[in-house]
């Protein structure tokens, strides 16, 4: 029973649905809910975090997903609404919207593409510029702070081994 704690280490509620699942069913390899379920539930997690988060900052996770995507750009912080579906993995029509609905927030303006007179680009304004670069402040200090347990050894080696398990993912996209 490897991966199991004892009575008086630290368990989590993953511990307790793999102790059940190994008691009701013995024959069945549950080992991958050890590493995975975990994953699943810290996500859930980090994205209510963040989402607490950017509402401070009157946004909400896909708008900081667009707006980031245009700060990352660089000068002049814009991108064709093709290179954002990259980027956001989103469908053209959900992207159309999305970008309707942060010009008519004053975040982003559309501006004429100038290496293609039917295309156009999507610009961050000084407006959205500010929300997003606060926001990102504001996130990179919670997140931090939920980092805090562990040490600079510890978040190296949890990123390179979270790395190899997201690339083939992010190699199929």
């Amino acid at each position: 029973m490897k991966n199991v704690p004892e009575e008086h280490d630290q368990q989590d509620e993953v511990d307790r649905l793999v102790r059940a699942w190994r008691r009701e069913l013995p024959d069945l390899d549950v080992s991958p809910f050890d590493v995975l379920s975990r994953v699943t539930r810290l996500a859930r997690h980090l994205d209510r975090a963040r989402r607490l988060v950017f509402a401070t900052h009157d946004l909400e996770s896909w708008e900081f997903d667009v707006l980031t995507a245009l700060r990352r750009a660089g000068t002049p912080y814009e991108l064709s609404p093709g290179r954002l579906l990259t980027q956001t993995l989103v469908t053209s029509g959900t992207m159309t919207n999305r970008i309707d609905r942060l010009a008519a927030k004053g975040l982003v303006e559309r501006r004429p593409d100038p290496t293609d007179r039917r295309g156009v680009r999507v610009r961050l304004t000084a407006k959205g510029q500010n929300r997003v670069d606060a926001a990102l402040a504001g996130l990179l200090d919670h997140e931090r702070a939920l980092l805090a347990g562990l040490d600079e050894t510890d978040r190296e080696q949890l990123a390179t081994l979270l790395r190899r398990l997201l690339t083939p993912f992010d190699e199929r996209a």
